[in-house]
């Protein structure tokens, strides 16, 4: 007598079959898998972990994702204050990651991957910078330095120069977090179920988190900027920056690692003045262990470092 042939699979309960579908995460992998039967079809849209990555953007108003090549003017002009010479900008073509989330109905956590970081500012310059958002900015942490042959070959950036440049990486890494935190907004409005979303770039330059408070802020925050359509916020393409308390550190070389050195290494912290934070809790719950690596090694010695306390209008 001939047995009936069943597939194994068939037999895993469909709460199983999710809690796979969300530790594979990657979008592109469970698109495909939407295709390999019924039941997968049916499962994959409840998936609530989710890995999404960019290779290039547009948003489904047309040009709101645009913005983000747009930073790299606003970058540039900066950086002319500094050295004006012409710096080339590389544009993309573009991809919507809001209709592609559409499949999915219940995402709760949500990680979304841009293709590179926005800042290209010269002179051997590098920044890495990590905020927390609700409606508005909570918290950001901005970390930059030379490579040491740039550094060398440029005469170095020390006096009046040198805090020009730093003050370019401080505005650089905010208005480049702002316009992350706006973009998103239709992604936040559509999955009323997010409760944690983080938006980075593949090089590991920036990096928006929003918690689920942050996210429920956001949510009431657009909800009154449609009611009383606030036409220069349209504008602007980003989120208004509010004003802030900055502490900041340097050294001239941070040895990190092995024969690995940092030039003219400096950590801005930045808060909202509002918070009514003073020196002595400045830092106190900003995530810097988000920084990883050599990067965290430097900010941890930078931390012990003579601090230097400013405070920056809103913009």
């Amino acid at each position: 007598m001939c047995e009936e042939i069943t597939d194994g699979f068939d037999r895993l309960p469909d709460v199983l079959i999710l809690i796979i579908f969300n530790k594979v995460r990657d979008i592109k992998t469970l698109a495909r898998c939407l295709s390999v039967s019924k039941r997968f079809n049916s499962l994959i849209p409840l998936t609530e972990n989710l890995l999404l990555k960019v290779d290039c953007i547009i948003s489904s108003e047309t040009d709101d994702w645009f913005f983000l090549t747009l930073i790299r003017s606003i970058v540039k002009s900066l950086r002319d204050l500094i050295s004006p010479k012409s710096h080339p900008i590389r544009t993309r073509t573009h991809n919507s990651p809001v209709k592609i989330l559409r499949t999915f109905s219940k995402i709760k956590e949500l990680e979304i991957e841009l293709p590179s970081g926005d800042l290209r500012l010269g002179n051997g310059a590098i920044i890495r910078w990590r905020a927390e958002y609700g409606k508005s900015l909570k918290s950001c942490a901005i970390l930059g330095f030379y490579d040491e042959e740039s550094r060398s070959s440029s005469g170095g950036g020390d006096g009046e120069r040198g805090l020009k440049e730093r003050v370019v990486w401080t505005i650089s890494g905010l208005i480049a977090a702002s316009t992350w935190h706006y973009v998103v907004k239709d992604v936040v409005r559509e999955h009323g179920e997010l409760v944690r979303l983080v938006v980075r770039d593949r090089d590991g330059e920036g990096r928006v988190a929003m918690g689920e408070e942050g996210l429920r802020e956001y949510r009431e925050e657009e909800e009154e900027e449609e009611e009383r359509e606030n036409e220069e916020r349209w504008r602007n393409r980003r989120t208004v920056i509010p004003a802030v308390k900055m502490k900041m550190r340097h050294e001239e070389r941070v040895q990190v690692g092995e024969g690995v050195v940092l030039e003219g290494a400096t950590l801005v912290v930045v808060k909202p003045c509002e918070d009514g934070n003073d020196n002595g809790d400045f830092e106190e719950g900003l995530g810097i262990g988000e920084f990883e690596g050599v990067y965290g090694e430097a900010v941890r010695t930078l931390l012990k470092s003579r601090s230097y306390f400013l405070e920056m209008n809103s913009f």
